[in-house]
């Protein structure tokens, strides 16, 4: 289990990569052995990751990066077919310098875009940024077994493994969704995507 948090500024300015700290400071029993953050060279995004050592213990580091830096990926879960789309990326000339599954989702989107995701078999949420194209994917797995809570509004996106972590920056302002109140009441929890607070959301899973 590790936790993941990030975000991508949709306007003017530029991504607090000391917010994402905090943010990610509270997933800190989520990935107890190392919390790192990376800022794009554009600004706009800023990504997070705490990291419960499993796989790969020396060089299994993230966020991760390809060799000149512009996809970076934050991950949490496990890819169960890792294995086999390392092998297959490696006959399409694809190279790996990390033995964990985590790179599996970066030589992926680069030989896939998106539908790397259709491909992965496993609990993931994580969160890729592609510099070039200044566009961040999401994604969740089929059976959502890995939560993903996002923050939108018109000047950024946030997104995390917690929703505390959400609320944890600076420019979020907690306030309980009324709405939500009865259906917890009726269910015992908000379906998705809805939460107990205002704008934040799940992403729901296979997304």
């Amino acid at each position: 289990m590790c936790g993941i948090a990030g975000e991508v500024v949709l306007g003017d300015g530029g991504a607090d990569e000391d917010a994402v700290r905090g943010m990610a400071s509270t997933l800190g029993h989520r990935g107890p052995d190392r919390l790192a953050t990376w800022l794009s060279p554009s600004g706009r995004c800023a990504l997070g990751h705490t990291r419960l050592q499993v796989i790969d213990l020396e060089t299994g580091d993230q966020p991760m990066a390809t060799e000149d830096g512009s996809l970076q990926v934050v991950f949490n879960g496990e890819i169960y077919n890792f294995r086999t789309l390392r092998e297959e990326l490696h006959r399409e000339g694809l190279p790996f310098r990390t033995r964990s599954d985590t790179e599996v989702i970066l030589r992926g989107y680069q030989a896939w875009g998106e539908g790397v995701v259709e491909r992965l078999d496993g609990m993931f949420a994580f969160g890729l940024w592609d510099e070039e194209r200044k566009r961040l994917l999401l994604a969740r797995d089929r059976v959502g077994k890995k939560p993903l809570f996002l923050l939108r509004d018109s000047h950024r996106l946030l997104f995390a493994s917690e929703i505390k972590a959400l609320l944890a920056h600076p420019a979020v302002e907690a306030e309980t969704d009324a709405k939500a109140l009865p259906l917890y009441l009726a269910h015992g929890y908000v379906p998705t995507p809805g939460t107990l607070y205002q704008g934040v959301e799940k992403l729901p899973p296979a997304t």
